[in-house]
């Protein structure tokens, strides 16, 4: 191994603690991450009593923090690829705890809406760092779990949210969801400048003056010797990276990953954000809508763990298509209605196993699918067209229940979005066989 090549010393190491650590806090924004995207679900029962909405200018609602992480993937996934991962992480954070301040204090809906595309604005710049960051602090040999173990946090987050979120609405009213999520992205700030450094291939691909004395001491905090010198710099930095996902070995996974993730996270979004006023329409209470919630993403959470232990046996691609045709079938079968609140919760944790899995699954084979240099522009823009394209989900089920069409028919439609990425995937697997 180069005595003064950092990148192979990560690459080809065993996993130290601190990586393990910095895996750790990048978990736990993705959890924060899950709960502020989600607490609008949470909250949307009294939201709807109380402003006296209906379904479709609920279903507006509900999009708009994903409208606002498309656009906060798109700028801010670039602007990590500029001034660093750790960095992007801060500005983001200051902006989600904005956002869900400015969220518990509305009065109508254009005010929540302006606030929860604020919200989603920092949701959609930390993941594409955070994913980005999570593939440079991991070796070669356990990077793609880390990925797989980092986008787990989405569900996590949901799941811790959702059980504060059924207290709180027990005694509060719906906007301490939403003070509850600002108190806990702020937490986030102290722990990321005490345990998270830049990323080592960033400071590499980048060169800041002091690259050098940065490495140094990050190589020190995972156990590692002190590298003399960096080594050459094997390819510049592109001024506009967005300008590299066309071109070359990147165009056929831009593409192909983009139509995946827009498609799949159409039928994500639609059980997540839904399901909580579904079941409150079924007549039960909201506390019991959060807890139908909580239960698909136990399912999520199980399904991403498994996911990432089969990557050691299975390739990722298979896994990520059986998980997505899976998830044809098990949101099919959702719509088709449950006699009671219990098989409601069991169809609810299959159909989040197989959903999030395909999620993850996905998170994991962008990160894998670009160099240092790219890495978070493409996040960044697979998820923020992909968020974008997907906040139509909410708002298009919205009007279609409002036009009468019922649940099954409304769910059958839905999963069709699992099956469309599950082909896109199938054609990026046989166009990178070619290539090979």
């Amino acid at each position: 191994m180069p005595s003064n090549d950092p990148q192979a010393i990560v690459d080809n190491q065993p996993m130290s603690r601190f990586q393990w650590g910095v895996v750790a806090i990048m978990i736990g924004l993705n959890a924060l991450d899950g709960f502020d995207v989600l607490s609008i679900s949470f909250a949307s029962p009294g939201i709807a009593k109380d402003w006296g909405i209906d379904r479709a200018a609920l279903g507006i609602v509900l999009s708009m923090e994903l409208i606002g992480m498309a656009i906060g993937s798109l700028l801010l996934g670039g602007l990590a690829d500029r001034i660093g991962r750790r960095n992007t992480i801060l500005l983001c954070l200051v902006v989600m705890a904005a956002g869900m301040f400015g969220a518990s204090a509305s009065h109508d809906v254009y005010q929540l809406s302006g606030w929860r595309v604020l919200t989603g604005l920092g949701v959609g710049g930390m993941l594409a760092a955070t994913n980005a960051a999570v593939a440079e602090v991991s070796n070669l040999a356990r990077r793609n779990l880390a990925v797989v173990l980092m986008a787990a946090g989405y569900p996590v987050g949901a799941i811790i949210g959702g059980s504060i979120s059924q207290r709180l609405l027990v005694q509060y009213d719906w906007r301490a969801v939403f003070v509850f999520g600002a108190v806990a992205t702020l937490a986030f700030i102290p722990l990321v400048l005490w345990r998270s450094p830049e990323s080592i291939s960033f400071l590499l691909t980048r060169r800041p003056a002091n690259a050098l004395e940065r490495i140094n001491a990050t190589l020190a905090r995972m156990g590692h010797a002190a590298v003399d010198a960096l080594p050459p710099v094997a390819v510049k930095a592109a001024k506009v990276p967005i300008a590299r996902l066309f071109s070359g070995a990147n165009l056929a996974p831009t593409v192909l990953l983009t139509i995946a993730y827009l498609a799949h996270i159409m039928t994500f979004y639609f059980i997540l954000k839904w399901v909580p006023k579904i079941v409150v329409d079924m007549g039960f209470e909201p506390a019991a809508a959060a807890g139908v919630l909580i239960a698909a993403n136990v399912g999520g959470v199980t399904g991403s763990v498994l996911l990432g232990l089969l990557t050691a046996k299975v390739r990722l691609m298979a896994l990520t298509v059986a998980a997505m045709l899976a998830s044809v079938v098990m949101i099919t079968l959702f719509g088709r209605g449950q006699a009671t609140l219990d098989e409601l919760t069991t169809i609810a944790a299959i159909a989040g196993f197989f959903t999030n899995a395909g999620v993850v699954g996905l998170y994991a084979l962008v990160a894998r699918s670009f160099g240092t240099e790219v890495r978070a522009s493409a996040t960044g823009f697979v998820i923020g067209i992909g968020r974008g394209g997907s906040a139509a989900a909410p708002a298009i089920a919205g009007f279609l229940f409002a036009a009468g069409y019922g649940l099954p028919v409304v769910a059958m439609l839905m999963a069709g979005g699992s099956l469309v990425a599950a082909i896109a995937l199938v054609v990026l697997a046989r166009v990178q066989k070619a290539a090979a």
